[in-house]
């Protein structure tokens, strides 16, 4: 029975992520796209799309290296813009930690935005399940994005600039990323962070090698934080 109840968060899992093809499918037709005009060949794009999975910081990777940036730059960059998934990671810790080493090792590997923020939704919501049930669900997330993202990766490396400009796959960046942070802008402090950020992002656009995003995302958990400690302040003196 018990096998079953896991199974079947699993496939919960899967139904609930499946909307999110609809992003990650473009997503990744456009790195395939933009590696093939930089020039990378097929092995090296789909080799940097499997061992890094992980969309913003490989466009971000990308940008630099054609902007022949230097390495530690492009490393940071990539790093600052990937750090919230350390957050993310953080936050599902109490969830999945008591799991074996290589399953949490698997976890950490498929822990992206659409993943974190389906399963922090039905930890929330379901308070009952058990470590594998939480585990269960948590891979069924990404068990139709993680395969669909390689072979979209290798569509459109394989495709190249044949896609007319028409099409305009960059659309899907701002789609996606609204969809996901803005149900959980839920707070002040996470209002006021994101704000923070996306103004300074905008101030600090001229920076060279896509510094601008760094400092934004410093200022914005910056902001964030101090609010929290303002807000807890606020309630303990009532």
């Amino acid at each position: 029975m018990q096998h079953a109840t896991v199974k079947s968060y699993f496939w919960k899992g899967a139904r609930a992520g499946a909307p999110f093809l609809f992003m990650a499918v473009p997503f990744a037709m456009l790195f395939g796209v933009l590696a093939a005009e930089a020039g990378f060949t097929l092995i090296q794009t789909m080799t940097f799309s499997i061992s890094v999975f992980a969309g913003a910081a490989q466009f971000t990777a990308l940008h630099l290296m054609q902007e022949q940036a230097p390495t530690v730059i492009v490393l940071i960059s990539s790093l600052a813009v990937n750090l919230r998934v350390a957050m993310y990671s953080a936050t599902l810790t109490p969830y999945l930690g008591g799991a074996p080493l290589w399953q949490r090792a698997c976890a950490a590997y498929l822990v992206v935005d659409q993943s974190f923020a389906l399963s922090i939704a039905q930890y929330e919501s379901d308070r009952q399940m058990n470590g594998p049930q939480r585990l269960a669900y948590f891979f069924g997330t990404c068990s139709l994005i993680a395969p669909a993202w390689y072979g979209a990766t290798l569509v459109g490396a394989l495709v190249g600039t044949q896609i007319p400009d028409y099409l305009a796959l960059d659309f899907i960046f701002p789609i996606a990323f609204l969809g996901i942070v803005a149900p959980m802008l839920r707070t002040l402090p996470h209002v006021i962070a994101a704000g923070t950020a996306s103004v300074v992002a905008l101030a600090a656009g001229g920076l060279p090698f896509n510094l601008g995003l760094i400092v934004a995302g410093t200022c914005g958990m910056m902001a964030g934080a101090q609010a929290e400690v303002m807000m807890a302040r606020t309630k303990a003196g009532k």
